[in-house]
């Protein structure tokens, strides 16, 4: 069985082997390996590895950045079924699946590699008797990343190119559930010429996230997380000094009026609610149906679902996987039982779907649930409003556009919604008035591209600033006004060579 340890500058390093954490096939429910489980001494040395390596990088030439981030992204694209591979076998998610959230990733990558761009400042020249002024923005130092279950490639791909591309060292604890995704990409990044030390790898679970919230060394910390954890992060940094930014659940409805394509819509609910097992922040978990819709749209939804095939992550025909352990696909199966108490109809169990080589979900050695239907879900309990993180989708009946607005405002998260309508004023008025940070318009999933910044509102996020895009470029740096005055012309020589940016 494999052993996976930390990555510490340069180099594989077993660090205190004292704990260790056991890894599972998802698809089988057995034992596959073990990861470490890093003290505060091991994420002091990565922290060390970090704060020597800095001084070099941070005065490595823009272009050198540039050229190692787009090393990084070719070997990262070759590699792309590998680590797929290790995505699928570890989080039990699809295979294509997988290549997306590798795909997505790189998008950041790419962002990343437009650094000389992005950096740039503002010039002021003359602003008084041959003075000039400027702006400039220079990189905080360490910085740390910590990184969830759901996307082992893509979260920390959110993070960790803008922060080394504006020249920090960067040190990332990714979940102890999925983790060898992040020993593939350490080893790349050293293939692309990143100096030892300024990326680094420490394995493990609390003991390691407190300490690198601590740490007087670490300057800022990324998190994406449920929402306990990430109001724990977030005052736990600040309160240290850190810059923070910490997103957190999310419970994202799907507003659908009467003039909306309903097999647009269909496809759309089934692919948002059930693409990753529902085992991702932006998933539609609640569809608001306004009348007289609901019926129409139940009957669709439960067509296409019942054409899914459940299956292994490794075979081509599966469309859905099995989720990350046993505990979470026990505490999501709880929920359908709870949601018929509470006074929904279970128009579709997840617990009797077939699965792909063997029998029902429910019955099927793996950690297993087939994808959930709940219709009539009541406004307010807690199947609605509570994040399931799983493969459940609530239908909740409103009379009308108001009443689905009032509904979602009035919500505890506020990360990602969308519409679906044929009406322009419509869907304007909504995106005006939701309280939402990213609205979909007949989009479900509406997760920006790279260059725009990624994060929701109220339980959703804490701190000010989104990830990635130009946000994230500003939450890896911090901005100086310089104000110079020359008195006398200074001549270098002559120097016919051609300019170089060594």
């Amino acid at each position: 069985m494999k052993s996976v340890k930390h990555w510490i500058d340069g180099a594989l390093a077993d660090g205190d082997t004292s704990r260790t954490g056991e890894l599972y096939n998802p698809a089988t429910g057995e034992v596959s390996g073990s990861v470490a489980m890093a003290s505060a001494a091991d994420v002091d040395a990565a922290v060390a590895a970090a704060v020597a390596a800095f001084p070099a990088w941070r005065d490595a030439s823009l272009v050198k950045r540039a050229q190692v981030l787009f090393r990084f992204r070719e070997l990262m694209y070759a590699h792309r079924d590998e680590l797929a591979a290790f995505i699928s076998s570890e989080h039990g998610k699809v295979h294509s699946d997988a290549l997306g959230e590798v795909a997505r990733g790189l998008e950041v990558v790419e962002f990343a590699c437009g650094i000389p761009h992005l950096l740039k400042g503002g010039f002021s020249e003359g602003v008084s008797t041959r003075v000039d002024s400027y702006s400039i923005r220079q990189p905080l130092g360490v910085v740390a990343g910590i990184t969830p279950f759901n996307f082992p490639a893509m979260v920390p791909m959110w993070m960790y190119p803008i922060a080394i591309a504006c020249g920090n060292a960067f040190v990332l604890k990714p979940s102890e559930k999925d983790p060898s995704a992040s020993l593939l990409m350490a080893r790349l990044w050293q293939e692309a010429g990143l100096p030892d030390g300024v990326f680094n790898v420490v394995q493990g679970d609390k003991v390691a996230v407190d300490r690198l919230l601590e740490h007087p060394d670490v300057r800022a910390v990324s998190f994406v997380g449920s929402t306990p954890i990430a109001k724990y992060v977030y005052e736990t940094g600040t309160a240290h000094g850190k810059r923070v930014q910490a997103l957190g659940g999310a419970k994202n409805h799907m507003l659908v009026l009467p003039d909306a394509d309903l097999d647009l819509v269909a496809d759309s609910a089934v692919s948002a609610g059930f693409g990753s097992a529902g085992e991702r922040c932006m998933a539609i978990s609640v569809v608001l149906a306004v009348d007289p819709v609901g019926d129409e749209l139940v009957q669709k939804i439960v067509e296409r679902v019942e054409r899914l095939t459940i299956g292994p992550g490794d075979d081509p025909a599966s469309e859905m996987g099995p989720l990350v352990t046993a505990a979470h696909r026990d505490k999501v199966a709880s929920y359908l039982d709870l949601g018929v108490e509470e006074g929904a109809k279970l128009v579709v169990d997840g617990r009797e779907t077939p699965v792909a080589g063997g029998g029902k979900a429910a019955e099927t050695p793996g950690f297993w649930l087939g994808p959930t239907v709940l219709d009539h879900v009541p406004v307010g309990s807690r199947t609605h409003t509570e994040e399931i993180f799983g493969p459940v989708l609530s239908i909740v009946r409103v009379g009308s556009y108001e009443e689905g607005l009032e509904i979602i405002n009035g919500g505890e998260y506020g990360n990602g919604t969308a519409i679906f309508t044929n009406d322009g004023g419509a869907a304007r008025r909504f995106q005006n008035q939701v309280e939402v940070g990213m609205v979909g318009i007949n989009v479900p999933i509406p997760v920006p591209m790279a260059f725009y910044s990624f994060g929701g509102w109220k339980a959703s996020l804490f701190g000010d600033t989104h990830v990635h895009g130009a946000e994230g470029v500003h939450f890896y740096t911090r901005g100086k006004v310089v104000t110079s005055r020359w008195l006398d012309p200074s001549h270098g020589g002559v120097n016919l060579g051609f300019p170089t940016n060594k």
